[in-house]
């Protein structure tokens, strides 16, 4: 494990240098208008949460290299790895915050509700702990684990880099009763989900945008299920009528009735590893997996950022950066008083 973790450490010294190239290339993407509202709205983000950029610095200031190689050689080896680790986040920052709640085991946890069974990444945020521990005893939280794999799991399919501060803490609360009224369901109508997203702080832009993320991954075929019925012979026939028949013929040909509990598809049919604006390209061909990724072009207040998003790739790499930071902020745990701490185990 050591002489592991030492090449680890070694890799993110070397890592130093790519990651300075790879926010050298970025910082091309960012120089236009925007990057002013970018680095401003991340100062507003910082502080408003008691965040703080290079929090890590003076304690280990080897800790985002650390979890990106842990991030990179995980998803070399699975390249379902990053779609995993982005929902991750989601589903952590979007009940009791973005706290790491979501790690915790345990009869009536937030991990037995059905929406978070088939969650995945746990053993990539476990890796880097490990070696964390080993360089930095008790000091990275695994709240911030989790929200630097997600933005490295972007940057490494493709997506933009973006720099978040840390300084999360770990919530001591996980319970299943708090998942469903907090988690986006995939047959919610855009105002359900407009409510919701509200109640994070986050506008009907951020919505859009970070509903690109299902430009990755891949969801059981229950998710998306209620766009189908079964006849009286078992076939399924298509009902949601805002679904390309050809792709609904493909997605009844993967996951017919019946079908096992553990086949996928991938939420993007055509660039499912790469970070791209692919996603809402095919929304406008009404090729969203999802209902509520299909009421997304069906709705004047968002059908035109779609439309934006689907003709410039570099638009909606620039809105993620900002929607990317506020959800790695949301109602997150910081400090002695913040009524968290940084736990020894993630999982």
């Amino acid at each position: 494990m050591l002489a592991e973790s030492s090449s680890l450490l070694q890799s993110a010294n070397l890592d130093s240098m790519d990651s300075h190239e790879s926010f050298m290339e970025t910082r091309v993407f960012i120089l236009n208008p925007l990057i002013f509202l970018v680095i401003f709205l991340a100062h507003v983000v910082a502080s408003s949460a008691q965040l703080s950029f290079g929090f890590y610095a003076a304690s280990c200031p080897s800790a985002e290299f650390i979890v990106r190689n842990t991030v990179r050689s995980a998803s070399s080896s699975d390249p379902t790895i990053p779609g995993k680790l982005l929902r991750l986040l989601f589903h952590d920052c979007f009940v009791e915050g973005c706290d790491a709640s979501v790690l915790i085991r345990g009869n009536g946890t937030e991990q037995s509700d059905p929406a978070n069974t088939s969650l995945g990444g746990f053993s990539v945020i476990d890796s880097a702990k490990r070696v964390l521990e080993l360089f930095c005893p008790g000091t990275v939280s695994c709240a911030d684990i989790i929200a630097l794999a997600a933005r490295d799991a972007v940057e490494l399919t493709g997506g933009p880099a973006v720099l978040i501060p840390t300084g999360r803490k770990d919530g001591r609360v996980s319970a299943a009763s708090n998942v469903r009224p907090n988690i986006v369901d995939t047959s919610f109508t855009i105002n359900e989900m407009i409510k919701l997203f509200s109640s994070k702080g986050l506008s009907l832009t951020d919505l859009v945008t970070l509903s690109g993320a299902h430009t990755i991954g891949a969801a059981h075929c229950s998710a998306f299920s209620d766009r189908f019925q079964a006849d009286s012979k078992g076939k399924l026939l298509l009902i949601d009528s805002s679904l390309d028949k050809t792709y609904a013929e493909e997605l009844m040909t993967h996951c017919p009735a019946g079908a096992s509990p553990s086949i996928t598809v991938n939420n993007d049919p055509d660039t499912s590893l790469s970070f791209d604006n692919q996603y809402y390209r095919n929304l406008l061909l009404h090729k969203g997996l999802f209902q509520s990724d299909s009421v997304l072009i069906n709705d004047n207040r968002t059908r035109g950022q779609v439309e934006n998003f689907a003709n410039d790739q570099e638009s909606f790499f620039a809105s993620w950066a900002q929607s990317f930071l506020k959800l790695s902020a949301v109602e997150v745990k910081t400090g002695n008083a913040g009524g968290g701490e940084t736990i020894l185990l993630c999982h």
